[in-house]
């Protein structure tokens, strides 16, 4: 019997730890478990007093160029001592291993475990943090690119859009929604003008999912699958538009809100111009991800649908309704 094709598999934990075992000079009381699916694949492979995540990109997700780059990126975040979650170089110096899964080739990176929790519901002083190594990790990358996406508002708007279409009608409210504020937001980007000292490369997602915060309240960002180029105010406004949906005591997000900005502030300047581009910043970049979601649909989100479309979009109107009303009330 032939074996059927597949789209994405789910490597054995078993084997999986084998390899990364023989490869890594590991003592054979690490042990593998499968953590998530998604985009990519996560494994923790540990013992009594070590810890590693090991990353299995998924096949076709990223080229290895892609993931090259993401590690240098690494590496100098690294050495200049910001609390990121690292490659770990294998026995003969290799950072990226390569699996012939049964769909094709997958590669896997060992990564350093953040310690600590993800923790939902942040505090004041958490907020402070997480702007502050923030602002230290957009001091490093500020004026700098690499070789992975630009994210400018014709990928992170129109592109997606494209995607949706697929799926759903142009007639739908929600599509003629992300249609008309894609074009507004994208004249809003295009009427402020950024410096080159304002774009760089952008981790793209940080929120309380990608970080951990230890006993101590240090905090370690991690997952930067989705590095690229594009305007520093993109990451700012994307965790201000996650915490907004956290938060539904909104006195409570102002609050949160304002001490994120001054731990940016504490370290690099943040220019009004930029802080009055949130909204946008923040609801391009959910956008973009809704089209990620149907680009990916095949395998990663069985739960595009019009309902799934109508709550999204909702809450993308939602944040930028809050805004409008804001600027209205010359908050």
């Amino acid at each position: 019997m032939t074996t059927f094709p597949v789209s994405a598999s789910i490597l054995s934990e078993k084997d999986l730890g084998q390899f990364i075992i023989e490869k890594y000079n590991l003592n054979e009381s690490f042990e593998c478990k499968l953590y998530r699916t998604g985009l990519n694949h996560t494994y923790f492979i540990s013992n009594a007093t070590e810890k590693y995540v090991v990353r299995v990109y998924c096949h076709n997700w990223r080229s290895k160029t892609e993931i090259i780059e993401e590690l240098a990126l690494l590496k100098v975040l690294k050495d200049n001592n910001l609390p990121i979650s690292y490659p770990i170089y294998d026995k003969n110096e290799e950072l990226i291993q390569k699996i012939k899964a049964p769909e094709g080739i997958r590669y896997v990176v060992l990564f350093s475990f953040a310690k600590g929790e993800k923790v939902r519901f942040i505090t004041n002083e958490n907020c402070f943090n997480v702007g502050s190594i923030m602002a230290n990790i957009h001091n490093v990358t500020a004026n700098k690119k690499i070789h992975r996406v630009n994210y400018t508002c014709d990928i992170l708007l129109e592109q997606s859009y494209n995607y949706l279409k697929s799926f759903f009608s142009e007639e739908l409210y929600e599509m003629k929604f992300l249609k008309e504020n894609g074009l507004e937001i994208s004249k809003i980007f295009a009427e402020n003008s950024l410096s080159e000292n304002q774009k760089g490369i952008v981790h793209l997602d940080i929120w309380y999912d990608n970080f951990s915060i230890n006993k101590e309240n240090e905090i370690t960002i991690f997952d930067f699958d989705n590095c690229g180029n594009g305007s520093l105010i993109l990451d700012i406004g994307y965790f201000c538009k996650q915490l907004f949906f956290i938060e539904q005591d909104k006195n409570q997000y102002e609050s949160k809100v304002k001490s994120f900005i001054d731990g940016y502030k504490q370290f690099r300047l943040l220019s009004e111009q930029e802080i009055k581009l949130i909204p946008e910043a923040g609801a391009s970049i959910f956008i973009f991800y809704l089209g990620v979601q149907a680009q990916r649909f095949d395998w990663s989100n069985i739960f595009l649908t019009e309902n799934y479309l109508k709550m999204f979009v909702g809450r993308i109107k939602t944040w930028l309704d809050y805004y409008k009303n804001k600027k209205i009330k010359g908050d």
